[in-house]
């Protein structure tokens, strides 16, 4: 493989790199047949792509399928925490310029984010949408050459979909998280797994008996509770969206305000995609020994600033675990400095589940490609027929028939005119 330029944390780990994006492959059937026809076809020929993701060994396993469909592509991390750093060695060393460091600081991150907008993309592939907002607040002057977008998670569309309604928003996007074959499976079992082992990876905790505190009952927040209470957890939701609150309540769950469950948690995990979620009033009402966790994109679901002011003390007691000791001597646990937890001590979600959210990632940035011209700047859903044809290959992959309609059933479900 040829190597290219890059700013990793040590080049020498691109060999443990490789063999675990190895390992990952095989649990990406589907990216693995999307590559074999991309390497057949070349859609990508004379591409730039510049992408903002996760660095993981399932994200290399996308950029290495689009790299064989002809793209040039690039990339760098879409948080500071996430990046596996062997896998961004490999990446490298399978001649896919990388540029992302585990840890690395703020300015770095958006360094390495300018770096990938150099690459003057004709597509964009984001997690967050922070490549998007800077190239469209600090580097207009690339836009006209975009032809369009890939947003992966629920953050980023919401930024995006705000960006479009004030007309900022200058070409279009496909959002990646709102397909059934990505939310339904990674936003749900990837997000609950991968959290749970997040913060058993960090704390070393037992789950059952514990009350862990969801805050958010999305998709993500779906799926962690049902994984906690497996472990045989006390799961306690809280809401602002009246329909989630009541499904979560018929689903067995305790609901309540996050003022109340503030004072009773053991363990508090935030997944919703909004600022300040957990809060300076509800630090105050915690239990000695309460530990904070975050599964959503930024580090602002939990409010970190005013956890700091209330703390006389802060020490590192563990591998992403930061001890906050209060005046009043209780002691407050915040992992991973409060981003994503799953990506910050764990590997993030199981390469099975990405299999299906970087299919979709490939086949969206392909249709775009082949409606170069026809897309208004603003965001779309993943075509219906990319999101089935997804789910069948897994099916497929998995060993799994189904049935499908003969022509009466078809007619059937066609015409009204039948009845009792």
């Amino acid at each position: 493989m040829k190597t290219t330029r890059y700013d990793v944390k040590d080049i020498f780990l691109a060999e443990a790199g490789r063999q675990r994006i190895e390992w990952a492959a095989r649990e990406m059937p589907v990216v693995r047949l999307i590559k074999e026809r991309f390497a057949e076809e070349k859609p990508f020929r004379g591409i730039r792509i510049s992408a903002c993701l996760h660095v993981t060994t399932e994200t290399a396993n996308l950029a290495i399928a689009m790299k064989e469909g002809g793209a040039d592509i690039v990339l760098c991390a879409s948080n500071p925490l996430s990046t596996q750093d062997d896998a961004a060695a490999a990446l490298v060393e399978y001649g896919i310029p990388t540029n992302a460091i585990k840890g690395e600081d703020e300015i770095t991150y958006y360094k390495h984010i300018s770096v990938a907008l150099d690459h003057q993309p004709h597509l964009t592939v984001d997690d967050g949408a922070d490549l998007v907002t800077t190239l469209h607040k600090k580097r207009k002057d690339l836009i006209s050459g975009v032809l369009g977008g890939t947003e992966e998670t629920t953050t980023g569309v919401i930024r995006l979909r705000s960006m479009a309604n004030a007309g900022e928003l200058k070409y279009p996007i496909i959002a990646v998280n709102d397909a059934q074959t990505k939310y339904l499976f990674d936003n749900r079992y990837g997000t609950g797994q991968s959290t749970i082992d997040g913060v058993t990876r960090a704390t070393n905790i037992l789950w059952a008996g514990k009350k862990v505190v969801v805050c958010g009952y999305g998709w993500c927040g779906r799926g962690l509770a049902l994984r906690a209470r497996g472990l045989g957890a006390q799961v306690i939701i809280t809401e602002v969206q009246p329909v989630r609150a009541l499904e979560a309540a018929m689903d067995g769950l305790m609901v309540m305000p996050i003022a109340q469950a503030a004072a009773v948690g053991d363990v508090f995990i935030t997944v919703t995609g909004d600022k300040n979620v957990i809060d300076r009033d509800h630090f105050q009402a915690m239990k000695d020994g309460a530990i904070l966790a975050n599964s959503g994109h930024f580090n602002v679901e939990i409010n970190i600033p005013a956890l700091e002011s209330l703390a006389q003390s802060k020490r590192r007691v563990r591998s992403f675990v930061d001890e906050y000791q209060l005046k009043d001597g209780r002691r407050l646990y915040l992992l991973g400095e409060g981003r994503l937890i799953n990506l910050a001590a764990a590997e993030g979600h199981p390469a099975s589940v990405m299999d299906m959210s970087f299919a979709n990632q490939a086949l969206s940035l392909e249709h775009i490609l082949k409606n170069r011209g026809k897309l208004e700047p603003k965001v779309y859903v993943v075509p219906e027929e990319i999101d089935k044809e997804i789910a069948r290959l897994k099916l497929v992959s998995m060993g799994i028939e189904i049935d499908t309609l003969t022509p009466e059933q078809k007619h059937y479900l066609a015409s009204w005119q039948e009845g009792t």
